[in-house]
């Protein structure tokens, strides 16, 4: 059943392309805005949005090769519902392109509000729009955009963050969840769940999930040890101690916690306490009972896991909970 919403004068999205721009960046966001436009004709309903790709010139080619037709940069003036600045390798030779950086800072004076996608974040930084702004941008460019932008709140965690007008996502898929958040601030949660059942989306994710996974972060660490985040991540619930590490690690408990620390940055204790805490909040987005998270996932006590969240968290893993059962509502 295509959910009721009240129609509305169509809302014009424009979505900033330009040379080498990331192709998911660009089609993620926009299949969104379509599907909502085709679920509200199929229910009799005019579309809701009016989305078009603007660029400086009429083609650009992304990154993947494929050709995109786009618009001419509209006046800056045009009145404008949403402007969204995609990213990819093309963003930082267009961060020097002072017309360009002129025109989205004009360009987002006129808009109700500002996203971007990925990388784009650097380009509306360059603009001095996100100054003072808590922004998230791809991890893998994270410390880079620190050092350029100390002015700028970087929080390097979630999907996507709301400040004020100002919306940032991280890496890529992320533009998609970033794209339904809007659509459900416009249309209701009915509306974005429809959206990404249609698209086949596997869960439409909250912005203050982690952009990345803990498990993966540590297999990238060093080579040596990814059979073993393997099986402790299948054994969140057996002893995890150094002693046990070291057995399936084929080492000897010392030469396991020296050769660890100097592939992975942190002890043994502290990589499993960061898998389980992060096993921990998957089941809890699930909304499974806290005492069955923390029997599963290996912490012993309710007290155990409520210390391990605070530590890294800064929440309760009831309250962490909580901010997911009041978004199902």
């Amino acid at each position: 059943m295509i959910p009721r919403f009240t129609p509305t004068p169509p809302r014009r999205i424009e979505l900033l392309a330009f040379p080498n721009v990331q192709l998911l960046d660009i089609a993620g966001p926009l299949q969104v805005f379509a599907s909502a436009n085709d679920l509200a004709r199929a229910a009799g309903n005019a579309a809701p949005y009016e989305p078009f790709v603007v660029a400086q010139g009429e083609h650009v080619t992304t990154s993947a090769g494929l050709g995109l037709a786009t618009l001419p940069l509209p006046s800056p003036a045009t009145a404008l519902d949403t402007l969204i600045v995609a990213g990819g390798f093309g963003v930082y030779p267009i961060c020097d392109d002072r017309p360009l950086i002129d025109w989205v800072k004009r360009r987002a004076d006129s808009a109700r509000r500002v996203a971007s996608v990925c990388s784009g974040a650097f380009l509306l930084a360059t603009a001095g729009l996100l100054d003072g702004r808590r922004v998230v941008t791809h991890w893998k460019r994270c410390d880079e955009f620190a050092r350029r932008f100390p002015a700028v709140r970087l929080d390097p965690n979630p999907i996507f963050i709301e400040d004020g007008k100002f919306w940032t996502s991280a890496g890529i898929t992320a533009g998609i969840d970033l794209a339904l958040a809007l659509l459900e601030a416009d249309l209701g949660h009915a509306m974005a769940l429809a959206v990404a059942r249609q698209l086949v989306v596997f869960l439409k994710r909250p912005g203050d999930q982690a952009q990345f996974s803990t498990a993966l972060t540590r297999q990238q660490d060093d080579a040596r040890f990814e059979r073993l985040h393997g099986w402790i991540a299948e054994h969140l619930d057996a002893d995890l101690s150094v002693t046990a590490l070291a057995r399936e690690a084929g080492m000897s408990a010392r030469n396991f916690v020296r050769r660890y620390r100097e592939a992975a940055g942190i002890t043994p204790a502290r990589a499993v306490e960061q898998m389980r805490v992060e096993a921990a909040r998957q089941m809890l987005e699930a909304m499974q009972p806290v005492k069955r998270v923390a029997d599963r996932c290996g912490f012993g006590s309710e007290e155990t896991m409520r210390r391990s969240f605070l530590r890294l968290l800064g929440t309760s893993p009831s309250a962490y909970r909580d901010r997911f059962a009041q978004r199902s509502v």
